[in-house]
């Protein structure tokens, strides 16, 4: 019966479209979401939808192949990094314990988020699988996505301590790394489960396809929600992010400034050994790459936020079907970024991502030089892999 619902909801907007002629891109001003979802679906649809112009169903297929390809690429990526960072022991450290957080993150996100969204879209872009489904697949993407952003500023916090603070900071343990793993759980599903017990909402997005935050409701109870949780989710660790990049590159560059001064004193070109030229590369490279891991990061999340703001606290007349569908597709794309820094950037990753898999034939750069040891280079670029 249930499928036959189904077939008889896809038939209608079918038929719909028939009607109206729809050339590939454009629909009449009064073909609306509404009209388009089913009669199953119309239940889920905020009222918003009965205002808001439908898109051609062609963009249904174009977002369940983008969803295909990228889901691909980051459950692949995402494992491999896993694989790698667990396989080599070099690579276990405390630190390194972040970035796996981090991997975890990625792949649960597309894990549960991913099927369901290619399976709606190639049925013609009707959600499938009821309220408590469109609840479920809303609360994971809000989980998962706060995790990261948390596990991402754990990180920058920890690169603070060992470059700025040095020899005075407090190294990071297995068992504190552990401690801070367990409280970004606990953090972000607090966070992601307070609209599905009555401090804000979740909903079905515009395309049909995916359920995530409701930028549509303008209560004070939701809208008091999405400004919490916009800041103690997205500003508050940018603002902690960006100020300990910015103390960490002002205290590398004066350090510099000061074995230069020192150099020009005693008349000799640098005060430092290759060894110690290496270690002071590895940590510039530290933060570069936590930087394009931020601004990546911030890429990904900040039309969430725009959005989220506009719908609840301006007018959400100008949240339309694709403008709804836009953050979400930025959002999980994010998933993807994390294993193409780590084998662009990372000398050792490369190394082992080499070994595991030959054939995509990664060229490694050898180093030369009288200082130069495959194990201190070993150490050094698995310091470099904990960003």
């Amino acid at each position: 019966m249930e499928n036959i619902t189904m077939n008889a909801g896809r038939n209608v907007s079918l038929a719909m479209a028939q009607k109206h002629d729809f050339n590939p891109w454009t629909v009449p001003d009064d073909y609306t979401v509404y009209n388009f979802a089913p009669d199953y679906v119309k239940p889920l649809l905020h009222p918003h939808w009965q205002t808001q112009k439908a898109v051609h169903p062609i963009y249904a297929y174009f977002f369940g192949m983008y969803y295909l390809v990228m889901g691909s690429c980051a459950i692949f990526g995402n494992i491999l990094v896993l694989k790698i960072f667990s396989r080599y022991k070099s690579l276990r450290t405390p630190a390194n314990m972040l970035v796996m957080n981090l991997a975890v993150s990625d792949l649960l996100l597309m894990f549960s988020l991913i099927p369901e969204a290619v399976y709606n879209f190639f049925c013609g872009g009707p959600w499938q699988f009821g309220d408590l489904g469109c609840q479920i697949h809303a609360f994971c993407g809000a989980f998962f996505g706060y995790s990261q952003i948390t596990t991402l500023t754990i990180i920058s916090w920890d690169r603070y301590n060992v470059i700025v603070n040095g020899l005075k900071g407090t190294p990071l343990t297995f068992a504190k790394a552990a401690t801070l793993i367990l409280f970004n759980w606990i953090w972000s599903f607090g966070w992601a489960l307070a609209p599905l017990v009555g401090w804000g909402l979740f909903a079905l997005d515009g395309m049909l396809g995916t359920c995530s935050f409701d930028s549509y409701t303008t209560t004070m109870n939701h809208k008091s929600y999405i400004l919490a949780s916009c800041f103690f989710q997205y500003g508050g660790p940018i603002i902690v992010i960006v100020g300990c990049y910015f103390f960490i590159v002002k205290a590398v560059f004066h350090h510099e400034e000061e074995l230069r001064v020192q150099a020009k004193k005693m008349n000799v070109t640098s005060l430092r050994n290759n060894a110690e030229q290496d270690a002071v590369t590895a940590e510039m490279r530290i933060a570069k790459i936590a930087i394009i891991n931020i601004t990546l990061w911030i890429f990904a999340w900040t039309p969430f936020t725009a959005i989220s703001m506009i719908g609840t606290w301006i007018s959400p007349t100008y949240i339309t079907a694709l403008v709804s569908e836009v953050p979400i597709v930025c959002a999980k794309t994010s998933a993807v970024y994390n294993p193409i820094i780590y084998a662009l950037s990372h000398p050792k990753y490369r190394e082992c991502l080499k070994e595991i898999c030959p054939w995509l034939c990664i060229v490694i750069e050898k180093k030369k030089g009288p200082n130069y040891s495959s194990d201190s280079d070993s150490a050094k670029t698995s310091a470099t892999d904990s960003a």
